[in-house]
């Protein structure tokens, strides 16, 4: 599940590069009508196309980048056992979620982790890091496996995708809203594009930029919730709950070998407390075992 902060990183670097670009191009002039008002349907269609072009090229580029970044070598011919059976498992996980069975691969970290990513539901990526194989029972990483192809099932990734382009468009409106507003009443620029539009653009898309991430990381720990009961149903839900209770033991106190911007993506996610929490892409673990707990 290493996958959050990844596409959200690599989400804003394309609205940056693609704003860029086109303030270069000259391509936002377009908006301006007469030099006095900011034609606002003209900038909504400017600012979906935007928005949504950088959300599904990060969803695209998604399962590459996390093979770049990870080192994730894919089983393609089972070597041992080990492999063998993770390969077993996620067929038959799959097979029961109604799904193609992903890639499945393995890459050499200390962290106890395991992500899944893809650009849909039929090609996608689960990969376990080898901390976990050698921290784990059979049965905990069986129910991180479904865990993971829960989220496969569950079309995330997908869903992610479309929720980030919505924030992008009213991140890329609202904040040339502010830079049309600045530019002409502070810096009183009476026709085009002065400096105050872009500084004020610039900064405004960072602060929006900040606000949205808080509504996708919100959405984040919603879908974690629905992955855990799918491992439980994939792997039996006493399997799940040890699994997370694996993961708690082993990640107390301790700090993930994984990059910093692929720390939100592991499966058990990061410790934040006061505000910081909006930003966490995971619920706290305890919160996730005591909803199995209380499932029905």
């Amino acid at each position: 599940m290493k996958r959050i902060l990844l596409f959200v990183a690599t989400n804003i670097a394309v609205l940056v590069v693609l704003t860029v670009v086109l303030q270069l191009l000259g391509i936002e002039s377009l908006l301006e009508s007469q030099g006095t008002a900011l034609d606002l349907e003209a900038l909504l269609v400017f600012s979906a196309v935007i928005g949504f072009t950088g959300s599904f090229i990060s969803l695209a580029m998604s399962k590459w980048i996390a093979k770049q970044m990870t080192g994730a070598q894919v089983i393609e011919t089972p070597r041992n056992a080990t492999e063998s059976w993770l390969l077993s498992t996620v067929q038959r996980q799959a097979r029961e979620a109604g799904i193609e069975c992903p890639e499945v691969a393995i890459y050499d970290s200390p962290d106890v982790n395991a992500f899944a990513t893809g650009m849909n539901r039929n090609k996608a990526l689960v990969a376990v890091s080898t901390g976990l194989l050698r921290q784990l029972g059979p049965k905990e990483v069986e129910a991180v496996l479904g865990h993971e192809v829960s989220h496969v099932a569950n079309g995330d990734m997908v869903t992610l995708a479309l929720l980030q382009g919505v924030v992008n468009t009213f991140v890329v409106f609202l904040s040339r809203v502010v830079g049309f507003i600045v530019d002409r009443v502070v810096f009183r620029t009476e026709r085009g594009y002065g400096p105050g539009f872009f500084i004020a653009t610039i900064v405004a898309q960072i602060l929006f930029g900040i606000l949205a991430s808080m509504i996708v990381m919100w959405f984040s720990r919603q879908r974690e919730f629905r992955a855990d009961a799918g491992g439980a149903k994939l792997a039996g839900r006493e399997n799940m709950i040890a699994a997370l209770e694996g993961l708690r033991r082993v990640h107390r106190g301790a700090d993930s070998s994984l990059p910093e911007s692929l720390q939100a993506f592991g499966i058990a996610g990061g410790h934040m407390a006061g505000f910081r929490k909006l930003f966490m892409s995971h619920p706290p673990l305890e919160e996730r075992i005591a909803a199995l707990r209380n499932a029905a």
